[in-house]
């Protein structure tokens, strides 16, 4: 069983398609052996699609900072819960459990946890491919802003490539399952930071 780590909204927004596709995806997961990893909500896409996963008979493993248990948005019926301390821990354990990293649409947070997943693969922290699901354009301003950083010198073509986009979560998921990235050992080197 493949492990996803999936970052998305913890609101439905207001696109009843992506919100259909968010139950979609779920089901593509169940059925195709994903095993969910997510922030451990039940509010959201991030509930739909865990509920989807585990309506079609998937397993789910939430993991969440205890300040958003106290406000009882925490999914405790998926196959695993996890309760941590902070926002940070609750990336690096994600991560740690992590195969692969996907991220549709969502607000500052879903940002957040792709950044610094990229920012990690980057750094050779991890070695896990990422992709960002572009479901209905939703991420082409962000694709013209990264492309903007590599004209201004402050993103390398290389490192843009390691965001991998499709709008199919389908053959998004499928290319991500093929990649084996070896983790970057030349990053502070080439920089003279070593």
């Amino acid at each position: 069983m493949t492990n996803l780590l999936l970052f998305c909204g913890s609101s439905t927004g207001n696109d009843p398609e992506i919100v259909e596709m968010a139950r979609d995806l779920g089901k593509f997961l169940a059925e195709n052996k994903f095993r969910l990893i997510y922030g451990g909500g039940n509010v959201g896409l991030m509930g739909i699609i865990a509920n989807s996963v585990m309506q079609n008979g998937g397993e789910v493993i939430g993991i969440i900072p205890e300040f958003l248990m106290v406000r009882e948005v925490g999914h405790v019926e998926v196959t695993e819960f996890y309760v941590v301390k902070s926002m940070h821990e609750r990336k690096a354990l994600m991560c740690d459990k992590a195969d692969l990293i996907l991220a549709i649409p969502g607000g500052f947070g879903t940002f957040d946890e792709l950044f610094e997943m990229l920012t990690w693969l980057q750094l050779g922290l991890h070695s896990k491919p990422i992709g960002l699901l572009n479901y209905k354009g939703f991420f082409d301003l962000l694709l013209k802003q990264l492309d903007l950083m590599v004209e201004k010198g402050f993103l390398r073509p290389s490192n843009k490539e390691l965001i991998l986009v499709n709008e199919s979560y389908e053959a998004l998921l499928n290319t991500l399952s093929k990649i084996k990235i070896e983790p970057d050992t030349k990053w502070f080197t080439d920089r003279n930071l070593s």
